[in-house]
């Protein structure tokens, strides 16, 4: 029996909509800086190969007015900033969709300005992970704007992103399964803030349920998930956060992925992403400290180093 079948007591609707919500707080994005222009990979050099077997390696969106000047071009036009970006990475996590649910029509002009091969992760709506219950229609408009990528052979997963506030509880355990029930067969991968989810069991019910586990960087602070690289089936998937302790409840001023890793600081992972990667068939790593440009230039710096280069 699934572990996470084990209570299934009805659903309850709580008085707060935003049950398990721990939104950021919303902080003004500094200017970006001029950066010298990162070289772009080769094509051959676009995807690293561990043991015979893809990592692409990417960030949580690309379409950031402070990434101007960063990482695009001065005056690049932003319906041209995708094509630019895929010159660069071979796939994309797209988080709008957790702010709002676009028309299929916009996910088919995605599809249609990256180039053959390239993927797409798509965010789940904020809906369907930080409310207790969402409305059958966000399902059906989530999944409908799918369908462009789906039909282009470009999407590739769905991830759930939980708050801290999304504890290991017999309800948490429903929402999971109800979730993985409410998306069919497409591939879904979830990440776990709280460390009440870094348990064998957990890991051990993802598999048998058919979710992908989310490994994660991110500050070393009590009540946060661990760094554990872990996979729940054929596919690997790790997030980098950055490690801005200060910020990272809200408490100072500045964004919480305001940071730029250091080399030694990736180095810590090299060895855990090669070793996700030698038993998935495939493995993903996205940047999500998108302030100014610094996910783009992480993201490059670890394809380096996938592929063995010391600069």
């Amino acid at each position: 029996m699934n572990r996470f079948a084990s209570a299934m007591a009805p659903d309850r609707r709580p008085e707060q909509s935003d049950l398990w919500g721990d939104a950021p707080p919303a902080t003004p994005r500094a200017r970006a800086v001029p950066a010298t222009p990162l070289p772009a990979p080769a094509p051959e050099r676009r995807v690293a190969q561990v043991a015979g077997r893809p990592v692409l390696v990417g960030t949580s969106g690309f379409s950031f007015p402070d990434w101007e000047g960063a990482f695009y071009p001065r005056g690049l036009p932003p319906a041209e900033r995708l094509g630019f970006y895929a010159r660069y990475f071979p796939a994309v996590e797209v988080n709008s969709t957790y702010y709002g649910i676009p028309q299929p029509q916009v996910m088919r002009q995605m599809a249609e300005k990256t180039p053959p091969g390239f993927e797409f992760m798509v965010k789940a709506n904020r809906q369907m992970t930080h409310e207790a219950t969402a409305p059958d229609a966000v399902y059906h408009d989530f999944l409908r704007c799918l369908e462009p990528l789906r039909e282009a052979g470009r999407f590739h997963g769905v991830l759930a992103q939980f708050p801290w506030r999304f504890r290991n509880t017999p309800e948490a355990r429903r929402h999971l399964l109800a979730l993985r029930g409410r998306l069919g067969e497409l591939p879904l991968f979830v990440e776990f803030r709280h460390d009440s989810w870094a348990v064998e069991e957990v890991f051990h019910s993802l598999a048998e349920s058919g979710i992908g586990y989310c490994s994660v960087d991110e500050p070393a602070l009590s009540g946060l998930m661990p760094p554990l690289a872990r996979l729940t089936g054929d596919t690997a998937y790790v997030r980098f956060h950055g490690r801005n302790a200060r910020t990272w409840w809200g408490r100072g001023p500045g964004d919480r992925y305001d940071y730029d890793y250091r080399r030694e600081e990736m180095e810590e992972w090299l060895g855990k992403i090669r070793e996700l990667a030698e038993r998935a068939k495939k493995t993903y790593v996205f940047f999500n400290n998108c302030h100014a440009g610094q996910a783009a230039r992480n993201a490059r710096l670890m394809m380096d180093m996938l592929h063995g280069d010391r600069r």
